[in-house]
């Protein structure tokens, strides 16, 4: 079987990723499918291999490599293509030097954070790992440390020189690309032209073909209440995104109602198997309904039972999945993580690696 490389970052050192990537990989049956290496640092995850331990009664050894070629992929070992961005006595565990565990966003942690996204983006595009999957970063520590980017996307469209690009979520059968993602409502309003919505249709549409769906199946949300209602509520409906629909429907492309939904209720029928995918017009539209699908807490026991949903970048060169979740700074380091996020996450990376290879 050909299992693929996955080169998954780290994330930010003082967040959750470090032990979400400890609890995912201490999965065998993992390496049955994929290659998993870490792109991050040593000291981290050694703290989140004993925390786990602790916690969960989780035996993993963490071992750094300086090259994919000296990575073991094998059970047990977790193999981190160790940068060395964040020295030993910032882990907790040396009482001479507080950690900045619970502290929330520090530049080291943006510093580092960023610096893995770009090993791991350098490390695809030479073509040393065949997708990549990112653990959370925090907006504010990229930018503390002088990156100014607004997030995971906006980092890799600029370091694969993409132009056009969208994110997709999706949990399970649920899945929904934006026309805008991090700009204000305001703003967001504005984007909604015909140039861009048929642009993110086709994206769509290729997306699903990436993930092996081979005739994709489209909806396309509208931006106003009730679609507007003949423009009484506004015309984006019918100056932009109208003529955007039949542009594609020309082309070929299968958008089953053939007009915008109502976003109110498109993602039920989305649930219900009427769509493989929605276009929605701005970040909460589509954000919202995944997360009140994926994110299940347990108000009786007080814990999260499921943190799952996927961030995947389409129309980028090379393959792009994230857990759809923060850094989680609160609660880092205390050995109860939530795993499953990064578990779909690289689910959709090893199934879209395969999917682009032809396995």
């Amino acid at each position: 079987m050909n299992r693929p490389i996955l080169g998954i970052t780290m994330g930010d050192p003082f967040g959750n990723g470090p032990e979400i990537t400890v609890k995912a990989l201490s999965d065998s049956t993992i390496y049955n499918r994929c290659r998993p290496l870490v792109v991050g640092d040593v000291s981290a995850m050694e703290y989140a291999a004993k925390a786990a331990k602790q916690v969960s009664g989780i035996h993993v050894s963490i071992h750094p490599v300086q090259d994919v070629k000296q990575a073991e992929f094998k059970p047990g070992v977790i193999d981190v293509y160790d940068l060395g961005l964040v020295p030993s006595e910032r882990i907790p565990g040396n009482p001479e030097t507080p950690a900045p565990f619970g502290l929330g966003a520090t530049a080291l942690g943006g510093e580092a954070a960023f610096r893995y996204v770009e090993k791991v983006i350098q490390l695809a595009i030479d073509h040393q790992v065949d997708a990549t999957v990112t653990n959370a970063l925090s907006k504010e520590a990229i930018n503390m440390a002088g990156h100014h980017y607004s997030g995971h996307t906006e980092i890799y469209a600029h370091y694969t020189h993409t132009d056009k690009y969208t994110m997709m979520l999706a949990h399970e059968d649920l899945r929904v690309v934006h026309v805008s993602t991090h700009v204000s409502l305001r703003e967001a309003c504005d984007r909604v032209k015909k140039e861009r919505v048929l642009e993110v249709i086709r994206i769509a549409h290729q997306g699903c073909k990436d993930i092996g769906i081979s005739h994709p199946r489209l909806a396309v949300a509208g931006l106003n209440p009730h679609c507007g209602e003949n423009g009484m509520f506004g015309t984006e409906e019918i100056r932009e995104i109208q003529p955007a629909i039949d542009a594609a429907l020309a082309e070929g492309i299968d958008i089953v109602e053939k007009r915008p939904t109502a976003p109110d209720t498109v993602f039920s029928k989305a649930l219900g198997g009427w769509y493989d995918i929605v276009v929605a017009m701005y970040h909460d539209q589509g954000h919202i309904p995944l997360k009140v699908k994926g994110f299940v807490y347990n108000r009786q026991e007080g814990h999260w039972d499921a943190v799952a949903g996927v961030n995947v970048t389409l129309g980028l060169p090379i393959i792009r999945a994230s857990v759809d979740h923060g850094t989680g700074f609160g609660h880092a380091g205390d050995g109860h993580a939530n795993q499953l996020s990064l578990v779909n996450a690289m689910d959709y990376g090893i199934r879209m690696a395969l999917a682009k290879t032809g396995a």
